[in-house]
């Protein structure tokens, strides 16, 4: 997922620096292509002559995508399909579960769905009423994600606490995994990841913030390389870390009369309100509530890798090492002396 966040960006950036009219003929063939697309209709001319020089970024054969590391957002999954010419699907599963869970039919263009569960196993969904999930709404059924069957393992070593509230078996020997998602079925058995219990931070007036939404709203803009927000039940409003794009943020300080080294830069009060100012602006235009859009942020001069202990080696966020690691920031933009 994380390696076709960083392919869209870098495309849509290439594409932004070009002529006029070469970035009208690449849109042109992009939504072109999309409308064929949903109907089901294949373009090898645009395949051919617009879209070659962006294949040939992973060999020009690829026949196939598939992402099943973490959810994959719509806008990337739909640019993967257009400009790699080939199916880009989904998969879902757990350590827990060997790995075993849904995955997309190849046919299947639909974005945002995991596909049907695999012959494996079993899925259903548990009523969570504390985050307003039930599997009784209307139209779509939704609630956390149990999966069950031969595949899902035995418990965690040495850890019987967790295992136990983790797993748990049912009247017909059934053994089942709490997978801590929130999903949701199609009318067609295909599955989507709508949530995480984790991810979501009930505010001071009540609401309930998803902070992978969030994240997910904001992090394939172009001045963002990485982004975490933060939040929690003591204060009313969502904050943010954020690892900016150096080249993107040196040419926003440029046009507002800002100078420093990269550092300076990150540190300055006047550059975390010209980023917070992008950041809101995409967050409206993507949707989110008022109270999801953050409202204070802590820019990073240095980027998250594994190798710092903040990123998992899949590039996952590690949010307990996050949250101890920007301790004064959070403090600091909560307003607390």
């Amino acid at each position: 997922m994380e390696i076709m966040d960083r392919i869209y960006k870098n495309v849509m950036n290439k594409v932004n620096e070009m002529s006029s009219f070469q970035r009208n003929l690449f849109i042109l063939a992009y939504n072109y292509k999309m409308e064929q697309i949903s109907k089901g209709h294949s373009t090898p001319l645009c395949d051919s002559f617009i879209f070659r020089k962006v294949r040939g970024l992973l060999g020009g054969n690829i026949r196939l995508l598939l992402c099943g590391g973490a959810p994959l957002s719509a806008t990337t999954q739909r640019f993967m399909n257009i400009c790699f010419c080939c199916p880009v699907g989904q998969g879902y599963g757990l350590t827990e579960s060997c790995g075993a869970g849904t995955i997309t039919e190849v046919w299947d263009y639909n974005t945002g769905r995991v596909g049907a569960p695999l012959v494996c196993c079993e899925i259903k969904l548990k009523n969570w009423e504390e985050g307003g999930y039930f599997n009784t709404d209307k139209p779509h059924p939704r609630g956390e994600i149990l999966i069950g069957g031969q595949n899902v393992t035995m418990g965690y070593y040495k850890n019987e606490a967790k295992t136990k509230a983790d797993f748990f078996e049912d009247e017909n020997g059934q053994r089942w995994l709490c997978t801590g998602d929130i999903g949701e079925f199609d009318p067609d058995g295909c599955l989507k990841i709508i949530d995480r219990k984790k991810d979501l931070v009930k505010l001071q007036a009540g609401e309930y913030v998803s902070l992978g939404k969030v994240e997910a709203a904001l992090k394939n803009l172009p001045l963002i390389d990485n982004i975490c927000a933060y939040a929690n039940s003591y204060h009313s409003y969502v904050i943010g870390f954020v690892v900016p794009n150096q080249k993107e943020l040196t040419e926003l300080a440029r046009k507002k009369g800002l100078t420093g080294t990269w550092e300076e830069l990150c540190n300055s009060s006047e550059m975390e309100n010209e980023v917070l100012k992008v950041l809101s602006e995409a967050a409206i235009s993507a949707s989110l509530e008022k109270f999801e859009i953050p409202v204070k942020i802590r820019l990073s001069p240095e980027p998250w890798t594994p190798e710092t202990g903040l990123v998992t080696d899949a590039f996952k966020l590690k949010r307990k090492e996050l949250k101890t690691h920007y301790q004064a920031d959070i403090e600091r933009m909560y307003g607390r002396k």
